[in-house]
Formats: C-alpha cells, sequence, structure tokens
C-alpha cells in the first residue's frame, strides 16, 4: 500500500483523510477504534479541514476597492466643483471657493490616486482642516454641506471597511500556515498506513488493511490525469 501523499492536491487529500476517518468510525474495525493514531489523525485532520480552502486574505478586497471608490468619487466631486467655481470672480461666495480649494490643494490634489493608507491620513487631516468653524462657514456659504458629509460619510465608511479587513488578515496570519498543516496531516496518514501495512498479516487487521488500500487506490487515480489524444494530422 504506497501512495505518494505530496502529488494530492488539497482536495483529494481531504477526501482520502475523510475516508480514512469513516472507516475508523464504521465500527467495523474494534481494533483500530481506540488507537492513539486514531485520535492523532483525527486531530490534524480537523486542523486541515479549518484552512486548507480558506483564502490567504480576509476576501474582503473586493468591498475595499469599493468603498475606496464611492471615496474617491465624493473628494473628486467636491474638489472639481471648488476648482470651476474659484475660476468665477463675479460668482457670490467667489473667495469662499479659492480658500477651500486652497486647503485641498495643501493636502495634495491627488489623494484619489495614492495608497489607501496615505490617502486616509490625508483625507483624515483634509477633513479636520474643512471642520474648522471658518471653513465650515465657507462651505455653508456655497451651499456644499451636503456634498461634505458625503465625502466625510463615504471616508468613514472605507475606514470602517478597512479595519475589519485588518482584524480578519490579522486572524488568518495567526493561524498556522496550511502548508504546515498539510505536512503534519500526510505524515498522520503516512504513519497509519504504515501501522496497516506492518499488522496486515495479524488476525482482525487483514480486512482493514485491504479496505484502505482501496481507498488509497481510489485517490492514486484522482491524481491520474486522461490522457489527451492528439488531434489527427
Amino acid at each position: 500500500m504506497k501512495i505518494t501523499l505530496t502529488k494530492l492536491n488539497t482536495k483529494d487529500l481531504a477526501t482520502l483523510a475523510q475516508r480514512i476517518i469513516a472507516n475508523i468510525d464504521s465500527g467495523k474495525y474494534p481494533v483500530i477504534a481506540g488507537h492513539p493514531l486514531s485520535a492523532t489523525l483525527k486531530s490534524s485532520y480537523a486542523e486541515y479541514d479549518k484552512v486548507y480552502t480558506k483564502q490567504i486574505y480576509s476576501g474582503k478586497g473586493k468591498d475595499i476597492a469599493a468603498a475606496d471608490g464611492e471615496r474617491d468619487l465624493a473628494y473628486n466631486n467636491l474638489k472639481a466643483f471648488l476648482n470651476g467655481y474659484r475660476k468665477l470672480s463675479t460668482a457670490p461666495n467667489y473667495q469662499s471657493s479659492v480658500d477651500l480649494y486652497a486647503v485641498f490643494k495643501s493636502f495634495g490634489l491627488n489623494l484619489d490616486r495614492i495608497s489607501y493608507s496615505s490617502q486616509t491620513a490625508q483625507m483624515k487631516k483634509l477633513i479636520e482642516k474643512l471642520e474648522e468653524s471658518d471653513n465650515m462657514q465657507k462651505i455653508k456659504d456655497l451651499s456644499l454641506n451636503a456634498a461634505f458629509a458625503d465625502m466625510k460619510t463615504k471616508h468613514d465608511d472605507f475606514e470602517s471597511l478597512f479595519a475589519v479587513q485588518a482584524e480578519a488578515n490579522a486572524d488568518l496570519r495567526k493561524m498556522t500556515s496550511a502548508s504546515a498543516i498539510r505536512r503534519i496531516l500526510e505524515q498522520n496518514i503516512r504513519s497509519y498506513i504504515n501501522l496497516l501495512t506492518a499488522m496486515k498479516d495479524v488476525p482482525d487487521w487483514e480486512l482493514l488493511y485491504n479496505d484502505t488500500n482501496e481507498l488509497v487506490k481510489a485517490a492514486k487515480k484522482s491524481d491520474t490525469k486522461p490522457k489527451v489524444e492528439k488531434p489527427t494530422p
């Protein structure tokens, strides 16, 4: 009973472990039911099952990108309005638009094109500056309260989602790596197969060996790729 476990993909390795454990728990083989190796195998599979289908990261990347897009849109809309309005020197409250645009400019006019962390730091400072009483009055004079509130809300929404992602990613990184857990499961399956091979001629072990051997054969076949015929010239 030989098999190269490292050649099995993650799903096939899991399937082999599941079938071996189901065999152990079937009640047909008392000789293995209470064996310490059975408990060890089950424990290592339980750990493997937790992580082998997980992504390295939380999977919230698309949500983060969408939230950032909403934040960028609100930022760019407000910036674009001020940029256009400040060019109309005869418009009411013209100077307010000049002053507010200068605030935007002091924190950089390309916040939507820098990294998440850099944008967050600059957006936080920009919002704090715009919330100062004299600037809030200028925002009111230009009837931009709703636009400013929208930009602030979109920024807060992004920050909340980003914090959730950061926490989720940190939790995933705390887990033992999937590759390390896989090696442990492979070793325990290998030890189990070696035990059955050593005991196969002992009464009450032969049937267990034969049944397990069939499971191993099935696993080996799952790793065999079907031949593809070459097209006829």
